[in-house]
């Protein structure tokens, strides 16, 4: 029969919309892209309702007339229903439920297309330039924010200006990890020895969270942080009190903060009171940190257990 032919495309809509129904759902919850800070987040939100909306033209009919059809061709006495037991084909309806889908995945591609290169994490297409550089080194269990140009770092706070565009660039110095700001933009992987981009903007003042998405051990759901989109005085204001209040990220104090800690743990170990409770500061000593982390990978020759931060054996 035609219509049992068609069971299979029926199935793959129905679970995409399942997951999209989920994420939607998820996403409902706060610091979300569901609730966007930022145009990158604006324009992923916009495309899941529209991905969301042409998908539901093909499932709600399988919804509603499967049942109705089921409920129809029942096996009963008296049915008013047509009984044709040599029917098999129906030009019409292969039609509509072949090209019905096809003409929806067609759509759906040319948006996915342009949201691809609309959303490319590289791209400053969004906020005002120049863009605030920041450089991002995941360790275990916590993110190292380093301002290269304002001279100082953070661990567990990441304070940005709103409209301006905010340029990272991420690496780690252990396992691969998973950057996300859900309120601002999308997901980037970040690699021992390699580097990886995104560009953010944030609309308006707003404290978000951030997080590592790729498990990593027992530390991975403490590695999240906070997000502080601010105006442009008041990150000026917060600059100044990283500096008068931060430590110098020595040698020694980055080797410490690279151990197997989460911030927490770190937080005892080299917080002050001068500090916030759920923040480290930092101010930054001569020399070039993040590519110095970045290119002891590029020797050809692998690190010593030792000197491998994400192992036991780092530090001790």
């Amino acid at each position: 029969m035609a219509y049992f032919r068609t069971i299979p495309a029926i199935g793959m809509i129905a679970t995409s919309f399942l997951i999209l129904f989920a994420s939607a759902q998820w996403a409902l919850a706060s610091d979300s892209f569901m609730d966007p800070q930022g145009p990158i987040a604006a324009v992923q939100k916009t495309h899941l309702l529209r991905a969301t909306a042409l998908i539901l033209i093909a499932v709600i009919p399988v919804l509603v007339f499967v049942p109705l059809i089921a409920l129809r061709y029942r096996r009963r006495k008296n049915s008013a229903a047509a009984y044709r037991p040599e029917w098999d084909f129906s030009a019409r309806l292969e039609f509509l439920m072949w090209g019905v889908p096809v003409v929806i995945v067609a759509i759906l591609s040319f948006y996915l297309w342009k949201a691809t290169h609309r959303l490319d994490p590289y791209s400053a297409s969004f906020g005002e330039e120049p863009a605030l550089r920041v450089q991002v080194v995941g360790l275990d269990w916590k993110w190292l924010f380093i301002y290269p140009d304002l001279g100082i770092a953070s661990v567990g706070e990441l304070g940005i200006p709103i409209k301006q565009q905010v340029a990272m660039t991420l690496t780690t110095d252990t396992v691969m990890q998973s950057f996300m700001i859900p309120a601002l933009a999308g997901q980037i992987y970040a690699m021992p020895g390699m580097t990886t981009q995104l560009h953010l903007v944030a609309d308006t003042p707003k404290t978000m969270q951030g997080e590592n998405t790729q498990y990593n051990g027992r530390g991975f759901t403490k590695q999240k942080f906070l997000t502080q989109a601010m105006q442009p005085e008041d990150f000026n204001a917060w600059v100044e009190s990283v500096r008068a209040n931060g430590i110098p990220l020595t040698d020694q104090n980055y080797r410490t903060l690279a151990m197997r800690t989460d911030r927490d743990e770190a937080q005892k170990t080299l917080g002050t009171a001068q500090m916030p409770l759920n923040a480290l500061y930092f101010t930054l000593e001569e020399g070039d940190l993040f590519h110095s982390i970045l290119h002891r990978y590029h020797s050809g020759e692998p690190l010593a257990v030792a000197d491998q931060p994400g192992t036991t054996e780092f530090g001790q």
